[in-house]
């Protein structure tokens, strides 16, 4: 597949920012969506003039399908849409507020099954099909401690992705999901891992955006960055628990956020707060 028009939720940072100027180089029409409007804004026109920047909450289902219509109006159309807004506070599993264990399936979960849903009902309206990416996270794989709530619902995107892929396969709807390691980004900031596994497992933003776009070019089911990295966590994942967690102390999975750096994680734990914009 060839994508000509983008639209992609979080679009304002991060990676879902990378993965706009990626579509963007390559001559699409991209459509970026963020909580922080005026943000989104700015960026899109930081971007280029094929980059529309629109306010969405992916909470809510009349903002995301709000967004979608007015993505295919400003790009007379939409191929892709990539599932991309999450967000990822750490501390203990018992501390956590309830309010903030809704806001995260919310987000990351709902969020996803909305935009899936309400893409794929377009797609097969326009009768030409689409591609819907789901960026999750190789930590949904496995788990790890002090993000145990975020770990649970990206390994639900996981097999959502690929339920749906075997649902819509013959439709014309084309569904994965797109599994990075350690991102770059503020989200991930402050993680405490030996600076080996760092060199093995952190991928910038730009790596994983170019994984989407290879992803919807070639129409792969699941995409890992590193790729590498999965065959890792496939073996780590038939290894008895004795043998597994001591892996996972070897790597660094055990205290990279049990021993996050606070002052690195300070600002984003305040955005998500409400004391300053979202972020994703």
């Amino acid at each position: 597949m060839n994508p000509r028009k983008v639209a992609i939720t979080g679009g304002a940072r991060g990676i879902g920012r990378a993965t706009a100027a990626i579509f963007q180089a390559v001559g699409a029409d991209v459509a970026i969506g963020d909580l922080d409007g005026d943000h989104c804004g700015e960026v899109a026109a930081q971007l280029g003039s094929s980059v529309t920047g629109l306010p969405l909450d992916v909470t809510d289902p009349a903002s995301f399908a709000d967004f979608l219509d007015a993505a295919r109006v400003a790009m007379g159309g939409l191929d892709v849409l990539v599932n991309n807004a999450g967000i990822m506070p750490t501390g203990a599993f018992l501390d956590e507020d309830e309010a903030m264990t809704d806001r995260l399936i919310a987000i990351n979960l709902r969020g996803v099954i909305t935009g899936t849903r309400l893409a794929a009902n377009r797609f097969r309206q326009q009768g030409q099909g689409g591609s819907i990416v789901n960026v999750a996270s190789l930590a949904g794989l496995f788990g790890a401690p002090a993000i145990a709530t975020y770990t649970a619902t990206k390994a639900a995107v996981v097999t959502l992705t690929e339920s749906l892929a075997k649902e819509f396969s013959g439709s014309g709807i084309h569904v994965c999901v797109v599994l990075p390691g350690v991102v770059r980004t503020e989200l991930s900031g402050g993680a405490h891992y030996p600076r080996w596994m760092e060199r093995v497992a952190a991928v910038e933003p730009d790596d994983v955006a170019h994984a989407i776009r290879a992803a919807v070019t070639v129409e792969r089911t699941r995409v890992s960055v590193p790729r590498s990295l999965e065959t890792v966590v496939a073996v780590r994942n038939l290894l008895p628990n004795s043998l597994s967690w001591r892996l996972d102390r070897l790597v660094g999975l055990d205290s990279a956020f049990t021993q996050a750096d606070p002052a690195a994680r300070a600002r984003y734990h305040q955005r998500l707060s409400g004391s300053l914009d979202d972020a994703v």
